[in-house]
């Protein structure tokens, strides 16, 4: 049997574009056709780029030409994925949040360099110095925060807020936090695609009532993944701090943390970069140090990447002991890790208030998938 294309178009206004309502003829989305014979080859373009839509599309152009037109037509189907013409160019997805200035990311492209143990001591630094802080643990697969701010047991209460039901989170030493680990069990393993933990991300954002906060710390699990890039869709991250030893190995990770953030389709300020871990001093040698994992690697990265450096972390015991009582280092008042801790949060601060004034606010982005690769839009 010989097809023909008006059969064949007349039968294609019987299937709507994904995402448009209109049938695909009307909206343009049929772009060439060649039929030889009993075979068909059909070039389409969509504007939906998950594999889904794309799936969904081809299965219901086989579906309708057998149907309507020829039972046994053999048909080739090009799906093509085009940007929406409809969407403007800076569409932002993620929303801001009221009442929260300022979202900092604190991540490290390495597991094991401090990074929970800097956020919580920065958290309650920030908090100590008269400002309202609220940290958000997005650590999904491996939450650590409700162990460091001793709040283990605690559990999230429902608030009624303008007619709707948040969460209010858990409060101790001055900070608000939320975390995956308030809704699991201990020993219990958190086995989530990365659709489940989006979700699970996006309520403890915008289910809950953070209130007005100066500041919303983000603790960032390591490396460079979909938590990340879910956290910059759903809301506008102000700037990132990047945690890293001075060691060669966690300090290649560190690189790959940097320019993640300061992709062109990202574009998230990198405030700087603190070192972990820096130098040991023992009590009974108090003037010296000694550079277990190196010496100023963090220092030189930043220099060399041309990022401020905002301070170093020595490797205290006592540290690691806060953290695991739940009581961070930095309520030990006129200790060394204080005063350590302070110059590293009003690096911090200031570098924070020169990216206010000399940038404009930063975008959500707008994540899609193509092809089974990650594409990031502003």
């Amino acid at each position: 049997m010989k097809l023909k294309k008006q059969d064949i178009l007349k039968a294609l206004e019987h299937i709507t574009v994904p995402g448009e309502g209109q049938n695909m003829v009307e909206s343009g989305a049929v772009k060439n056709m060649q039929i030889f014979g009993d075979e068909v080859e059909i070039d389409i373009t969509i504007n939906n780029p998950s594999l889904q839509a794309r799936k969904k599309t081809e299965v219901e152009i086989l579906k309708i030409i057998h149907k309507e037109v020829y039972a046994k037509a053999k048909i080739k189907i090009n799906v093509k994925v085009v940007a929406s013409a409809k969407s403007p160019v800076n569409e932002i997805k993620g929303k801001p949040l009221p009442g929260i200035p300022n979202i900092i990311a604190i991540a490290s492209g390495k597991g094991g360099v401090g990074k929970s143990t800097v956020t919580a001591n920065l958290a309650v630094t920030l908090s100590k110095m008269g400002f309202k802080v609220g940290l958000l643990d997005a650590d999904i697969y491996g939450p650590s925060m409700p162990i460091m701010f001793d709040v283990t047991h605690e559990k999230p209460l429902a608030v009624n807020i303008d007619g709707k039901s948040k969460m209010k989170p858990v409060e101790n030493y001055g900070v608000k936090l939320l975390s995956i680990g308030f809704f699991t069990e201990p020993s219990q393993a958190v086995i989530w695609r990365g659709p489940m933990a989006a979700k699970a991300l996006n309520q403890m954002i915008f289910d809950a009532h953070w209130g007005k906060l100066d500041f919303l710390l983000i603790d960032l699990p390591p490396g460079t993944g979909d938590i990340h890039l879910s956290i910059m869709q759903a809301m506008p991250v102000t700037g990132a701090v990047i945690v890293s030893t001075p060691q060669e190995v966690a300090l290649a990770d560190a690189r790959k943390g940097v320019a993640m953030f300061q992709q062109e389709s990202i574009n998230v300020p990198v405030l700087g970069i603190i070192e972990n871990m820096a130098y040991f001093t023992p009590e009974e040698l108090p003037n010296n140090k000694y550079y277990i994992f190196g010496k100023e690697g963090a220092k030189n990265l930043a220099e060399d990447l041309k990022v401020s450096f905002l301070g170093e972390v020595p490797l205290v015991q006592s540290i690691r002991e806060a953290g695991d009582v739940g009581r961070p280092a930095v309520l030990q008042t006129a200790s060394p890790i204080e005063t350590s801790f302070e110059e590293i949060t009003r690096n911090v601060v200031q570098e924070l208030v020169r990216r206010n004034d000399n940038l404009p606010p930063t975008e959500a982005i707008k994540i899609t998938t193509m092809a089974g690769c990650a594409t990031v839009k502003k």
